[in-house]
C-alpha cells in the first residue's frame, strides 16, 4: 500500500490519543448561545435564497477517498451559485489537533468533517453547534438511517453531527491460498468451528493462516470485534467504568492469543504485516477495514474475496465507526453561512451513492437499498454489518480510554503479560482517564 494510505486510515478508526486535543473550550465562540443563532439560520437546510456565501470544509481525506470528496464538492459549487465550498484536508491526526484553537481564533472551518466517536468530545468543548433544526426541516429521523449510526450522533440529546457513512470490519479471503489448502475459495468460514477448521488446514499446507496484529489497525479492531462478540463491552452503559476486563473479554482475548501459541499467526507481527500477507499470498484470512476494498481491486495479481466478519463468539459483532457532518461555531456567528452549511449537508447525504464508490457504506437507508450500491458488490457485501456494527459510545474524551483498551490488548498479543493480567491493568488504567474525563468535561 501507498504510504499515505496507511497513515491515512491509521487514524480513520478512533481519534487515537487525541481527546486532548480538543480540551480546549471554547468561551467567546459564536458569542453566547449559537444554537439560538443557528436555529434562525435558513430552513434547515432545505434551500438557500441568501446572498452568495464562501465556505470552509476540513476533513481528514487524504487517500483515494479524497479525490471522490473533492469532485462531490466541485459539483455542489456547480449546482449552487451562491454557495462556494473551498476543501481543505489535513491528516486526521493533524486535523483533530488543529481544530480547537482554529476555531477559537477565528481561522476555523465552517463545516467540519468528523468521526463519530469524536463528536462528543467537540460538543462538550463548545466547537461544534447543534443541528437538530436540520434533521427536523429534512424529515430526518431513525427510520432514515440504521438506529446505530443515528443515535451515534447525539450527545445529552441534542444532534451535533448528520451521519454521511459507516466503515466497518470486513473479513478479507486470499482464494489462491486457499484453494492450495484444499478449502473452497468461493465459501469462506462463517462461524467459529470453520474458522478453526480451516486454520488446521491451512497449517497443515505450510501457511499460517490468520496473522494477530498486536497493533490497533488492525489486531486491536479485531479484538474489539470479539469481544463484543463474545457479548462483553468495553465500558458499562453509562461509561462510568470500564468493563473490558470481563469474562467474556478475557475469553475473547485468549482465544486471539492462543491463535498465536498454536502456530495460526507468527508472533510479534509488525505493523500493517498481516494486511502485506494477504496480498503476497503468505497468509489466506485478514481481518481490515473496508478502506482495503478499492487497494485490492488495484490489485490485479491477488485472487481476493470480502464478506462480513465470520460469527466467532455467542452473537454478531463488528467494530465500526462513522463520519458525520458538523457545523463549526464561530466568533461571530453568520446566518447566512450557517445557512448555507446546512444545505451542503444536505445535499451531500443525499448524494451518498457516489461517496460510497470511495468505501464506505452509505448512512442513508433509502442508498444502501438502492439497486444502483448494491451494483458495488464488494462494498455492499459489508452493507449487513450496519445492523450489529458496535460503535464506541457517546462520551467526550474517550480517544485516550479506547487507546488504553489498545495498548492492553499489545500487551496479551505480544506476550508481555496474560490475556486476565493484560485487561486487568488496562481497566485500571482505564478507570482513572474515566475519572479524569469527568472532571475535565463536567460530565
Amino acid at each position: 500500500m501507498i504510504q499515505n494510505e496507511l497513515s491515512r486510515r491509521r487514524l480513520l478508526g478512533l481519534g487515537v490519543g487525541l481527546g486532548a486535543a480538543a480540551t480546549l473550550t471554547l468561551t467567546g465562540c459564536g458569542g453566547g448561545s449559537s444554537s439560538d443563532r443557528s436555529g434562525a439560520a435558513g430552513n434547515g437546510g432545505k434551500d438557500y435564497t441568501g446572498p452568495k456565501v464562501d465556505l470552509k470544509l476540513w476533513n481528514g481525506f487524504t487517500g483515494g477517498d479524497g479525490e471522490i470528496f473533492k469532485k462531490l464538492v466541485d459539483q455542489f459549487n456547480a449546482d449552487h451559485q451562491k454557495i462556494a465550498i473551498a476543501v481543505n484536508t489535513y491528516r486526521w491526526e493533524d486535523y483533530y489537533a488543529k481544530l480547537p484553537s482554529a476555531a477559537s481564533s477565528g481561522a476555523g472551518p465552517d463545516i467540519a468533517v468528523m468521526h463519530m466517536d469524536q463528536l462528543a468530545t467537540f460538543a462538550a468543548r463548545g466547537v461544534i453547534t447543534e443541528l437538530d433544526d436540520v434533521a427536523k426541516a429534512l424529515e430526518l429521523n431513525e427510520a432514515d438511517f440504521a438506529p446505530t449510526v443515528w443515535k451515534g450522533g447525539l450527545y445529552h440529546d441534542k444532534r451535533y453531527g448528520i451521519p454521511l457513512d459507516m466503515h466497518p470490519l470486513g473479513f478479507y479471503y486470499n482464494k489462491a491460498v486457499m484453494q492450495k489448502a484444499g478449502l473452497d475459495p468461493e465459501k469462506p468460514p462463517t462461524n467459529r468451528a470453520e474458522y478453526e477448521a480451516a486454520l488446521t488446514e491451512l497449517k497443515k499446507s505450510g501457511v499460517q493462516g490468520f496473522w494477530v496484529s498486536p497493533f490497533q489497525f488492525t489486531g486491536g479492531m479485531t479484538f474489539y470485534s470479539l469481544l463484543h462478540q463474545w457479548g462483553g463491552t468495553l465500558f458499562d452503559a453509562d461509561v462510568m467504568k470500564a468493563t473490558f476486563n470481563s469474562d467474556q473479554a478475557v475469553e475473547a482475548c485468549t482465544w486471539l492469543v492462543d491463535l498465536i501459541k498454536q502456530g495460526h499467526s507468527p508472533a510479534n507481527v509488525g505493523q500493517d504485516a498481516d494486511y502485506l500477507a494477504l496480498k503476497s499470498g503468505k497468509n489466506a484470512f485478514n481481518w481490515n477495514g473496508i478502506w482495503q476494498i478499492n487497494d485490492l481491486k488495484k490489485s490485479a495479481d491477488v485472487q481476493w474475496g470480502v464478506a462480513p466478519l465470520p460469527q466467532i463468539g455467542s452473537q454478531q459483532a463488528a467494530w465500526a465507526n462513522s463520519h458525520n457532518f458538523t457545523i463549526v461555531k464561530q466568533r461571530s456567528a453568520d446566518p447566512n453561512k450557517i445557512a448555507g452549511a446546512k444545505v451542503f449537508i444536505n445535499w451531500l447525504s443525499q448524494h451518498s451513492l457516489d461517496w460510497a464508490k470511495g468505501g464506505q457504506v452509505p448512512a442513508r437507508k433509502a442508498v444502501r437499498e438502492s439497486a444502483d450500491f448494491k451494483a458495488l458488490p464488494e462494498i455492499s457485501s459489508l452493507a449487513p454489518e450496519l445492523e450489529y456494527a458496535a460503535f464506541p459510545p457517546a462520551a467526550p474524551g474517550l480517544g485516550e480510554v479506547i487507546t488504553t483498551f489498545y495498548t492492553a490488548f499489545n500487551e496479551a498479543a505480544l506476550g508481555k503479560k496474560s490475556p486476565k493480567q493484560a485487561l486487568d491493568d488496562g481497566v485500571a488504567k482505564a478507570n482513572r482517564q474515566l475519572e479524569d474525563n469527568r472532571k475535565k468535561y463536567g460530565s
